[in-house]
């Protein structure tokens, strides 16, 4: 299995340096990861340092919290795309989900797609936050409002455990029969947990560690 084609090489600390971004950008290249994944300010750079060596950019939208207005979530989107960004991760807006407004959350996640007809939409759950059957609704908003992949976790909740195998599980059964994909995302730290969450059903991994894991450290 060549785990290096699922790992999206994530830096989205609130105190990364430029050094940090060199790195990152540096082993994302050496290790022919799939991706590098940004904040919004830094996709520009991402792109010059990465795309000429065939290196996807991922950017976030509406991170850490979800609780964008739409219209500042579409903005991001449209700006990212126009710097230069390969797919967008957006985070659903939890509060919506959990109150039941399920409209708010499908046209939430609608108007960002319309934003981006031609990348790949991911939606971050969030799952730590959320129950089992709120996991499950969610993956259906996500299908029904025209995302491409769902994605656990932000990897920004105060003691979360971010991606675990049921929950990988439970999206992959949800949304991969209608064609939709998964993220893992958050604590993935090590080669034998990578390994588990795709026999879960993960497509992607979402990770600062994958240096260490595609080495099997």
């Amino acid at each position: 299995m060549e785990l290096n084609k699922y790992i999206e090489h994530t830096l989205l600390k609130q105190d990364a340096t430029k050094e940090d971004f060199e790195k990152l950008f540096e082993e994302a290249i050496d290790n022919k990861f799939f991706g590098v994944c940004v904040n919004p300010a830094y996709v520009k750079d991402a792109v010059e340092a990465v795309h000429k060596y065939g290196v996807k950019v991922v950017t976030v939208i509406g991170f850490p919290l979800g609780a964008n207005t739409t219209d500042v979530k579409v903005y991001e989107t449209q700006k990212a795309i126009e710097d230069g960004a390969d797919e967008v991760d957006m985070v659903i807006n939890v509060t919506k989900l959990k109150d039941k407004d399920y409209d708010y959350v499908i046209r939430d996640i609608r108007e960002v797609k319309k934003a981006c007809p031609n990348n790949n939409l991911k939606v971050i759950l969030e799952t730590d936050l959320l129950t089992k059957d709120e996991i499950g609704t969610a993956c259906e908003l996500c299908i029904e409002a025209g995302a491409d992949l769902v994605k656990t976790s932000t990897g920004f909740v105060k003691g979360g455990v971010g991606a675990k195998v049921e929950d990988v599980k439970l999206m992959a059964e949800t949304v991969k029969p209608k064609g939709l994909r998964v993220k893992a995302s958050g604590g993935i730290r090590d080669k034998e947990k990578a390994l588990a969450l795709i026999e879960a059903g993960a497509d992607r991994l979402g990770t600062s560690s994958g240096v260490k894991i595609v080495k099997g450290e």
